[in-house]
């Protein structure tokens, strides 16, 4: 199996933040020369909504419309059961007094302040009633302890983003919006503040609407998907159901991928595997430390997946489990993408042409599907 496993935020619940109306609703048109952006939106009240799409899709131009920064933006938004623009009314809440937070790609931290007078800005902008998180315990998350008393202009990117992430925490915003945030850092700097902003997103349960060019990022992070094209919604709904539709232009990318919701279930000491409990049934991938219970999230590539018709016996591959074929489309004159449900979950297949007209596929056809690989995202 190929794919990413990582842990819900230390929950035990065994189920995906639950989606309700009264998130961010609304309607909303933007347009300036070239380019016209046109979407409706309802995205839950909890949890993290990714935005993606290509270059040139409105992805910032949407964050900056539910900010309320481009005055020419029309329509109506609700957040969180409060009105912030309604154009039949004629209210427009401004900017300043939206309870919301702003990431953007680069930090726009205070240059005249420390990193402490950054942390201690956003912190200051809450009442003391509402303070969930305090700025000693935000700088013990993001690493910034021995930073506290540095000048920004003296930190390294990584160091900055942990800077303004935090310092956007501690403001306790109702509404988060990450615009690219990780996307001029490297490797190792972008995992570590993933892995802590997404423990920290849950815990405070402010929803965040995601944007990124980045796959991995979105499957990793997000509940909720928003596919945008073009300045328009192609789709919207949940992550694991979205990444699978071979109506969408998600399927058909290099990495196509599906995201499969498991529980820990246990350890194989003597050969160091874990088994998932996945909705596809219990997966084993290369051992790793996380608590039996714990809710996680693996996530398998199409590339790695084969077919056979029936169960094969004296192989290397661990992982196989029944499916049933859904949905084929042929993706030029070579390949064949499959989509398969494998008991309450969907995964997707690359085969050959010629593999798909030799197994016979054709949809309610029932097979085998062989997870080939394992590697884990952090």
């Amino acid at each position: 199996m190929a794919g990413a496993l990582r842990s819900r935020a230390g929950r035990r619940d065994g189920g995906r933040a639950e989606a309700r109306s009264g998130g961010v609703l609304g309607r909303l048109s933007f347009d300036r020369p070239g380019f016209r952006l046109a979407v409706e939106l309802d995205l839950p009240e909890r949890g993290v909504a990714g935005i993606f799409g290509p270059s040139g899709s409105g992805k910032t131009t949407l964050l900056r419309c539910v900010a309320g920064l481009e005055p020419g933006a029309r329509g109506r938004l609700e957040v969180g059961g409060e009105l912030w623009q309604d154009d039949a009314t004629g209210h427009r809440t401004p900017t300043h007094r939206r309870p919301l937070g702003y990431v953007f790609q680069e930090s726009s931290l205070f240059t005249h302040l420390s990193v402490r007078g950054n942390l201690r800005y956003g912190w200051r902008r809450v009442p003391e009633r509402r303070r969930r998180l305090h700025p000693r315990e935000a700088a013990r998350r993001f690493g910034l302890e021995r930073l506290l008393d540095r000048r920004v202009d003296d930190l390294s990117g990584g160091e900055r983003q942990r800077v303004a992430l935090a310092r956007t925490l501690l403001a306790h915003p109702r509404l988060l919006l990450l615009d690219e945030p990780l996307a001029s850092l490297d490797d190792t700097a972008r995992s570590e503040i993933l892995g802590e902003l997404e423990r920290l997103v849950r815990e405070v349960e402010v929803p965040v609407l995601y944007v990124s060019h980045d796959l991995g990022e979105v499957g990793r992070l997000a509940d909720h998907l928003l596919v945008l094209d073009r300045g328009s919604v192609v789709a919207q709904g949940p992550l694991t159901e979205l990444l699978t539709r071979l109506d969408l232009p998600l399927a058909g990318r290099p990495d196509a991928e599906a995201v499969l919701e498991a529980t820990v279930g246990g350890h194989d000491e003597e050969f160091h595997l874990t088994r998932l409990d996945s909705e596809a049934g219990p997966l084993w991938v290369p051992g790793e430390s996380v608590e039996i219970g714990w809710t996680v999230r693996v996530r398998v590539l199409a590339r790695d997946v084969s077919l056979t018709l029936a169960r094969q016996t004296g192989t290397s591959i661990l992982n196989i489990v029944p499916a049933t074929v859904a949905e084929l489309r042929e993706e030029d004159d070579a390949q064949t993408l499959v989509r398969l449900r494998v008991g309450e979950a969907a995964l997707l297949a690359r085969v050959t042409r010629r593999s798909a007209q030799h197994l016979g596929l054709r949809p309610g056809l029932e097979l085998w599907a062989q997870v080939k690989s394992a590697a884990l995202l952090r």
